[in-house]
């Protein structure tokens, strides 16, 4: 009996430290994957943090920005003149937001009706608010949209062209050139990926209409009537990348024959703005190469660079010589001044990677001509980080120097005297 109870208890005490072994596997198994996982994204991290080799982007051309201070944080022939296709149209809308106000009618010529697809497909004669029409220009990128608002702000295409190249060129865009308000090919419309990115960072954050701008390019589904009442539509927008990344902020797709994919968009995170454009990526049936070239070129931002506060180089002793100045000849053989910078910060904030510092550039005048006053200004000095400048700030004498007078002369002959 005692034997037959012992068989009946050990199958009993057997299953309970198999499962104690199992319950110990399972734990261990458990602490396994996370241990796999969290060294896979401690690789991917890695990876993301290295700069991408410029054969693995699909693009032509590519960049990425620092869209605060506009520094360039990645490359790939990032200035040659390509075409640019509909990213055009992120010009059209931000000058139309700055030239007309958005009650405004905007009328359709025969030659805005006759621009090709995609277009909204207006009759000449139809009458749309200007507001409205910016929905159709950058959410569906409608072609006769974007001559139908050239004509209202400008009076003509060529006009409005006039305008489009002036606003580049106070932007600081030199490789940019607009013939047309979507982006049709021509021969002389082009960009580069620096400047379209500059482009956008200047409709985000610069521009008095930037709110205005994130709004209309952020919304998802917008409706709308011709000023009769009579022609309804609906326009959504396919900007995908807003949905792809936390933080996506805005951007505009394009694509022609010639031009291929292009694209520039906005990503803000944790206080960073990052802006990538991309010209020539891909061509039909390569649709999703733009997104794939800019996930990769945000996630490297994003991992490369970090808001760090650099400290700036300390602003060396510096001092003029002042023509016909006095100065005190017991203490002088000349008339010097000190000259100061009192404005120059002692850090900046920045997106920076590590190791990277910031570098200081001083002019400064070596002869001032008498009287010197304590405001004027004789020099400047400017911190930089690589080839993006953080600001200048102007270089004062110390202390105001008087042209020398007869008596002055005077007291320096009797003092020789005595």
């Amino acid at each position: 009996m005692l034997e037959n109870a012992k068989r009946w208890v050990n199958p009993i005490n057997t299953s309970n430290k198999a499962k104690k072994i199992r319950r110990s596997m399972m734990a261990g198994l458990a602490t396994f994957a996370v241990a796999v996982l969290l060294f896979a994204q401690i690789v991917l991290s890695a990876d993301e943090a290295k700069m991408p080799a410029q054969e693995s982007l699909y693009a032509r051309s590519a960049a990425l920005i620092d869209g605060d201070t506009g520094r360039l944080l990645y490359g790939k022939e990032e200035d040659v003149i390509l075409p640019m296709a509909s990213t055009t149209k992120i010009m059209t809308c931000i000058l139309v937001l700055e030239m007309m106000e958005p009650e405004e009618i905007c009328t359709a010529s025969a030659y805005a009706a006759s621009q090709p697809q995609v277009h909204l497909g207006v009759q000449k004669g139809w009458s749309f608010r200007c507001e409205d029409l910016l929905y159709s220009l950058m959410l569906e990128s409608h072609n006769d949209t974007a001559v139908i608002l050239a004509e209202a702000a400008a009076g003509s295409v060529e006009g409005f062209a006039t305008w489009m190249n002036k606003k580049a060129k106070e932007i600081g865009l030199s490789q940019t050139h607009f013939v047309t308000p979507n982006g049709l090919d021509n021969e002389a419309h082009y960009t580069t990926a620096r400047e379209l990115a500059l482009l956008l960072r200047y409709c985000i954050r610069t521009s008095p209409k930037s709110k205005e701008f994130l709004k209309i390019t952020r919304t998802t589904q917008y409706e709308f009537t011709d000023t009769t009442g009579k022609y309804s539509f609906s326009v959504y927008n396919h900007n995908a990348f807003l949905q792809m990344m936390d933080g996506a902020l805005t951007g505009k797709t394009g694509f022609t024959g010639k031009a291929g994919y292009c694209y520039v968009g906005a990503l803000e995170r944790d206080g960073r703005l990052y802006i990538v454009s991309l010209l020539a990526c891909g061509w039909p049936g390569n649709k999703s190469y733009k997104w794939a070239d800019t996930k990769k070129l945000m996630n490297y931002g994003l991992s490369a660079y970090e808001t760090k506060k650099l400290e700036t180089p300390a602003v060396p002793k510096m001092s003029a010589s002042v023509i016909d100045g006095v100065y005190d000849w017991t203490k002088q053989t000349k008339s010097q001044v000190k000259l100061i910078c009192p404005d120059a910060p002692d850090k900046y904030q920045v997106l920076a990677k590590d190791g990277e510092k910031i570098e200081i550039q001083i002019r400064a005048r070596k002869e001032l001509a008498s009287p010197v006053l304590e405001d004027e200004v004789c020099g400047e000095v400017s911190f930089w980080l690589s080839e993006v400048c953080l600001g200048t700030y102007p270089i004062y004498p110390e202390q105001a120097v008087d042209k020398r007078a007869f008596v002055w002369y005077i007291m320096r002959v009797l003092s020789l005297l005595l």
